[in-house]
């Protein structure tokens, strides 16, 4: 209804910066291109982007929930110092970035009216670790990987005539391939890892668990779920073959304060699946 105000939205907010490995942590940020990082990197440094979550209801006269420019400052004045301070003390008292993000997450809320929902640090393209409100104390760590398989999408209750309907040039009887990419997301409580993600671990469990299992494979003759009496290898059942592969190992090798929470599975840039929903 016209006038009416929303209910509560959740409003994300990217902050790129460069902890900068000759400067200064304590020096307050310069720069004025938000979108390549302020700091921006000058010389050797890291660059980071942290994104901030925040949940509530618009104000009914602006439209607003949040200033974005309010929470660009909260990120820089109570979180981008705390995240360059240990970067740069790295090697003199190791911190991990997990425990970083911990420590950062509730003056950072403080600092925005208690509406913080999640704080997601992307150390790379490849790696990210998360916070939530509702789950503190534990990382979400997301860690991608690449593999190279070939399939063909046919579903043996349907007719071949069906199937060319259904999955037109991909039910190619040569079958085709693609570049996929795949995400697990693990939930780790950082009691119980000393606040330290095994980054090594994760790699190594991964691809026993699954990147050997697929990669360089034509997954309707090479893979046994997917076979004549499995399934089709589309994205979706893809993501919850490897979901089933990897959840049991992840405690098991990374200790029972570990989970994998969902695995995400990219078909092509544009195509994704994520499993559990």
């Amino acid at each position: 209804m016209a006038g009416r105000s929303s209910g509560a939205v959740t409003l994300a907010r990217t902050v790129r910066f460069a902890v900068n490995l000759a400067s200064d942590p304590e020096t307050p940020p310069r720069g004025v291109n938000g979108y390549a990082g302020v700091p921006p990197a000058d010389g050797f440094a890291a660059c980071y982007e942290l994104t901030l979550a925040c949940k509530g209801p618009p104000d009914p006269r602006t439209g607003y929930f949040l200033d974005i420019k309010d929470m660009d400052r909260a990120a820089r004045a109570v979180a981008l110092p705390r995240i360059a301070r240990a970067c740069l003390g790295a090697r003199a008292t190791p911190e991990h970035p997990a425990a970083v993000l911990g420590r950062v997450f509730g003056p950072l809320s403080d600092a925005l009216g208690g509406t913080l929902e999640s704080l997601t640090l992307a150390l790379s393209p490849y790696h990210r670790l998360s916070m939530t409100a509702h789950l503190p104390g534990v990382a979400l760590v997301r860690h991608r990987f690449e593999f190279s398989a070939a399939h063909r999408l046919h579903a043996p209750s349907l007719s071949d005539e069906e199937n060319r309907r259904v999955f037109g040039k991909c039910n190619h009887p040569a079958g085709h391939g693609h570049n996929y990419v795949f995400e697990p997301e693990i939930a780790l409580e950082l009691a119980a890892t000393a606040g330290r993600v095994p980054v090594a671990a994760i790699e190594a469990v991964v691809h026993e668990a699954v990147i050997a299992r697929v990669d360089h494979t034509f997954l309707n003759h090479d893979v046994p779920e997917f076979g004549p009496a499995g399934l089709n290898p589309s994205v979706e059942n893809i993501a919850a073959v490897c979901f089933r592969w990897l959840e049991p190992r992840i405690p098991q090798r990374l200790g029972p304060g570990a989970r994998l929470a969902r695995v995400t599975v990219w078909e092509t840039e544009k195509t994704s699946a994520a499993y559990p929903a």
